[in-house]
């Protein structure tokens, strides 16, 4: 039977992190994980594209897919919850080289947004200070960041418990202020579903059209997992876990799939302005404009300054992700071992140093020349997302089979993902689809764009090259399901 090594059984109370994280927290954290610019801005753009009906049905789709993920990541994440967690269970469950391609897949994947999120909170904070140095916002904005993670993890878990809660009040208010304008409530004309069959139909652009949202809603659902990296610093993973897992599936009823609807009956999907939505683009958020329709004065500033705080939400998540899955990587013997310096408040210092580093050096890339550089190591991320999703589903697959290839009882399992097998794999199926189908986009009237097709999928060689990489060096193989260590 495969036994892993002690480094590779890291748990929790063992490895000098602190339970800092409350029910609250964890279940702020799978509620506002991944409520951001995907909502606030591009799901104008979604409807446009797609028409309201094409919209829904992306975002549906996608949002079932994250919820059997998140499932199956609290199936495993209850069972044995790991600083590391998806590096830890791909390389338990999968092979040690699969675990160390995802681990360094995942720290990459966060170490370069929070670049991108440094690059987008200077382009909003520009709506009131439009002369001032991008550079300054980008440091004062990565110190804060860098202290919230110093602090301790319930520093962390705190900041994004009030983070989540703007977000989420927002939300709300929208979807109370839009439902009374839909039925005429505030003193307008009631729309009804007048918006929704613009053009004879809910639906826009063919195939390819809703394909385009498809992916675009996978990225914004990205974020979700990050319930797997904060469960190793529970305070009760094998209650709070569940708990914060079924609140995923109400968030992507709620948050996502009203807000789409509400905005497609207010909005005909043939106005420009949502078209125009981007950072610097703040006005023409559909958020935005239905409040500017209702009534409410200085909206534009408003939303402004929630999505300022969703950017920052963005980057404080992946401050800790990426800070604690090259922690666990140490702890693993599968990076530098100086790595594992903990501060007296449980907080890997060394790693979120380099992490903040190397968030601080892509972010440096893009003042020198038009960004080249940047915007490659952006792109390069932009696909590890779908890399982690395609691991959870593959570890989780493997875990349950070997379990009951054991002759283990599943009364054993603290939380159990239903619907299993068909969870993992709609799951593993989907994000397939979304990965082969960046290439469509490159590929217009016959023509294809090599460019941006490297681009995209430069993070795909890069995962082969550490998995095959770290296979050959160390001459790992497949763990056979009955030697799969379950202890």
């Amino acid at each position: 039977m495969y036994m892993s090594t002690p480094e590779e059984r890291i748990q929790p109370e063992k490895s000098g992190l602190k339970k800092g994280l409350q029910a609250r927290h964890m279940t702020m954290i799978a509620l506002g994980g991944a409520i951001g610019t995907g909502l606030f801005l591009a799901s104008g753009g979604a409807i446009a594209d797609a028409g309201p009906g094409g919209a829904l049905l992306a975002y549906a789709a996608v949002g079932i897919m994250v919820y059997f993920l998140m499932t199956s990541l609290g199936e495993l994440a209850t069972y044995s919850p790991e600083p590391g967690s998806f590096s830890a269970y791909a390389g338990r469950y999968v092979d040690p080289a699969f675990g160390f391609a995802m681990g360094w897949n995942y720290w990459y994947n966060w170490a370069v947004t929070i670049a991108a999120e440094l690059a987008a909170a200077t382009l909003i904070i520009k709506y009131w200070f439009p002369g001032s140095s991008s550079f300054l916002w980008s440091l004062l904005f990565l110190g804060v960041l860098f202290l919230l993670n110093a602090l301790s993890v319930r520093a962390y878990g705190e900041a994004e418990y009030w983070f989540a809660l703007i977000k989420i009040v927002t939300v709300l208010i929208f979807l109370v202020v839009g439902v009374a304008m839909i039925f005429g409530v505030m003193g307008g004309k009631a729309v009804g579903f007048t918006n929704f069959t613009v053009g004879a139909a809910p639906f826009n652009g063919g195939f390819f059209a809703f394909l385009g949202v498809f992916m675009a809603a996978g990225f914004s659902f990205q974020g979700t997992e990050l319930i797997g990296v904060a469960a190793g610093e529970s305070e009760d993973p094998r209650r709070n876990v569940p708990r914060a897992i079924r609140q995923v599936f109400w968030r992507i009823l709620i948050f996502y799939i009203l807000a789409i609807f509400v905005i497609g009956l207010l909005i005909p999907y043939t106005d420009p302005n949502l078209l125009n939505g981007g950072l610097d683009q703040i006005g023409v958020s559909p958020f935005t404009l239905v409040f500017e329709r209702a009534g409410f004065a200085f909206a534009a500033a408003v939303m402004n300054a929630i999505i300022l705080t969703s950017v920052l939400s963005a980057g404080n998540s992946g401050m800790y992700a990426s800070t604690r899955m090259l922690y666990a990587l140490a702890l693993e013997g599968k990076a530098p071992k100086f790595l594992t310096k903990l501060t007296r408040g449980g907080v890997p210092i060394y790693a979120l140093i380099v992490t903040t580093a190397i968030g601080m050096l892509a972010f440096l890339a893009s003042f020198f020349g038009d960004g080249v550089v940047y915007t490659w190591l952006l792109n390069a991320s932009g696909m590890c997302g779908f890399i982690t999703w395609v691991g959870i589903a593959v570890s989780h697959y493997r875990f349950r089979r070997a379990f009951m290839k054991q002759g283990r009882s599943l009364d054993e399992l603290p939380y159990r993902a239903r619907w299993f097998p068909f969870g993992p794999l709609f799951a593993f199926a989907l994000c397939l689809v979304v990965i082969i189908g960046q290439s469509l986009s490159a590929i217009e009237n016959g023509n294809v764009d090599w460019l941006t097709i490297a681009a995209t999928y430069l993070s795909v060689p890069l995962f082969l090259i550490l998995w095959f990489g770290y296979k050959w060096v160390k001459r790992t193989k497949v763990v056979p399901l009955d030697e799969c260590d379950l202890s």
